[in-house]
Parts: structure tokens; sequence; C-alpha cells
């Protein structure tokens, strides 16, 4: 299937590479589980920053996270280039809908009124 049939079915994404499907792992299964540590490790890295009140570690964590968060992205696209990660598509009218719910829930919420738009 190609991107536009991908497309034209509300799939994103790229015709699939094909590897072998045997018991051991092939290209795609170490990509996706090095992707898959790669999310798991800016996560942490994240609740960490959250955390942190010493301002020295604090900047040395945020840069390991840039590295890992450029990793994980860089990962993502060779996984997406490949065919092997897929995205549905959204109706634009239901992505108006949802922004707009949020973004009166969002304002309604704001300690400053409303004033942060």
């Amino acid at each position: 299937m190609n991107q536009n049939q991908n497309q034209q079915s509300g799939k994103i994404g790229n015709q699939e590479t094909q590897v072998p499907k045997t018991p051991q792992m092939n290209e795609r299964d170490f990509v996706n589980d090095l992707l898959a540590t790669e999310k798991y490790m800016t996560d942490a890295y994240c609740t960490a920053m959250n955390e942190m009140s010493h301002e020295s570690l604090y900047k040395d964590i945020q840069s390991i996270f840039n590295e890992t968060q450029d990793c994980q992205r860089h990962l993502y696209n060779l996984m997406f280039k490949n065919g092997w990660y897929k995205v549905e598509a959204e109706q634009a009218q239901k992505m108006q809908q949802t922004h707009q719910q949020f973004s009166g829930y969002a304002q309604q919420q704001s300690p400053y009124g409303g004033l942060m738009q």
C-alpha cells in the first residue's frame, strides 16, 4: 500500500520495508525496542527535571534529556520512513472542535481570568 492509499484509508505512512519474519529479532524489532526505550527515558528525565532543585544538576539532566529526545525523534522518523510506524488521519472539523473545547476549558481554569491567550 503506498502513501496515497494509506491516506485514503485514514492511515498516514510509507510503504513498509519488509524484514524477515523469524523468531530472531530483525531490524524493525531492534529499532522498535530502541524507540520504546528512548520514550521511557525521556519520560523519566522529564520527571527528574520536574523534581530537581539543584540548578547545575538540572541543567546537566536537561542536556541529556534533549539528546535523548532528539534520538527518540530520529528513531521515530526512521520507523516512519520504513513504513513501520503509521498514524491515523483526523478530520479537520473534529480537530477544530477539540481545540475549541479545550481552549474554553483552559480559559475557564486559568488563574488569570482568561488574560492568557
